[in-house]
């Protein structure tokens, strides 16, 4: 075992555990001596390549017992803090998320929409329809503030005419009989049959 083996091991919290974890992994070192040997290579580098397999896969045990250990160490830490699985998973999508975006795929991928998005914006297609919508907006507005204003100088010519004039007369007259009735007493308003102050046929007065 290498060095690096050696000093995650050291550096692992659980160092007492490692024995206990994870020895029920297995490692197939009979599979490199049943594969034919490759055609120039020598009887000594042919050995030499199988011990360095072997201690390849003997670091490969150790790192997944490190590993688990660390996992083991972790949880226990994240108990003690309070800290649930769903933060935990939301921590995890977090650091997903995150190696997704750092990718070289998804900066790709981003850097071609860019592109499309700047070729869509610049072509001559897409400033007429701007251009057209543009223009069909301004004539929207135009035609919304003429009418307006038609209506607007429709009502003023309607109030300075006679008609509504004499209507506005007969109102106010309406308004200040009622008013000088309340004044006066209810016995001086007009009667509904324009009878002065005779009971209606049929009624007896209060």
């Amino acid at each position: 075992m290498d060095s690096a083996g050696q000093d995650i091991n050291l550096n692992s919290p659980n160092k007492g555990l490692l024995s206990d974890s994870m020895t029920d992994v297995p490692v197939d070192t009979t599979v490199a001596a049943q594969t034919p040997a490759v055609e120039g290579l020598t009887e000594a580098e042919e050995e030499e390549l199988r011990a360095e397999l072997a201690k390849v896969e003997e670091e490969i045990v150790t790192l997944r017992q490190v590993l688990a250990a660390k996992e083991r160490h972790c949880a226990e830490l994240k108990r003690k803090l309070g800290l649930s699985a769903l933060e935990g998973l939301k921590q995890n999508l977090s650091r997903s998320w995150h190696d997704v975006q750092v990718s070289n795929a998804y900066v790709k991928t981003s850097e071609k929409l860019g592109e499309w998005n700047e070729k869509v914006t610049q072509s001559d297609l897409y400033k007429k329809t701007q251009e057209t919508l543009s223009q069909a907006g301004q004539k929207t507005s135009a035609a919304l503030s003429t009418v307006g204003s038609a209506i607007s100088r429709k009502l003023g010519d309607m109030r300075n005419s006679a008609t509504f004039k004499s209507f506005e007369d007969r109102v106010g007259n309406i308004k200040s009989k009622v008013a000088g009735g309340r004044e006066n007493g209810t016995e001086n308003l007009p009667s509904p049959t324009g009878s002065g102050a005779k009971p209606l046929p049929g009624h007896t007065p209060f």
